[in-house]
């Protein structure tokens, strides 16, 4: 019981954390990842060209909605599977552009929060996290699932 409360407790403050780091680049129009990605470390040459005028407005759109349905999916527990792979291959993009390996940022080496982030992410695709009071049980057993089981697939 107390492993559950622990799960259930990570998977809504991690949401959480993710859906306020999307929300808040949503609603500032101001917002981008460029400078984040023209600053890139390693691999600058796929950061510039991701910073792009022509590339630069859909990666701000994954990022920003991104973060924003990984944190809804988290909170909750719906398609916590699938978004967690798509939130841990998102965590993993900020964390190469701020590596100089093996320092990472100011303070970190090798490792940092991104691939904590990742860890985590990765870990509740692999226990079906949305299944520990979250929807994914109830959404797994809706009759569209059994019309499409593909979708059982996503939900975990």
């Amino acid at each position: 019981m107390a492993s559950k409360i622990l799960i259930f407790v990570m998977r809504v403050s991690l949401g959480w954390l993710m859906l306020y780091a999307g929300i808040v680049k949503v609603l500032n129009p101001q917002w981008s990842a460029f400078g984040y990605m023209k600053g890139a470390k390693t691999f600058s040459v796929f950061y510039n060209w991701l910073a792009s005028p022509n590339i630069l407005p859909v990666v701000d759109f994954i990022n920003e909605w991104g973060l924003t349905l990984l944190g809804i999916s988290l909170i909750l527990g719906v398609f916590v599977r699938f978004s967690s792979i798509l939130g841990a291959l998102l965590m993993a993009l900020y964390y190469l552009p701020v590596l100089s390996f093996p320092k990472v940022g100011m303070y970190s080496f090798l490792v940092d929060e991104h691939i904590i982030y990742v860890l985590v992410l990765l870990f509740f695709a692999n226990i079906k996290a949305g299944r520990i009071w979250g929807l994914e049980k109830w959404c797994s057993d809706l009759p569209i699932c059994s019309k499409f089981p593909k979708l059982r697939n996503l939900l975990g």
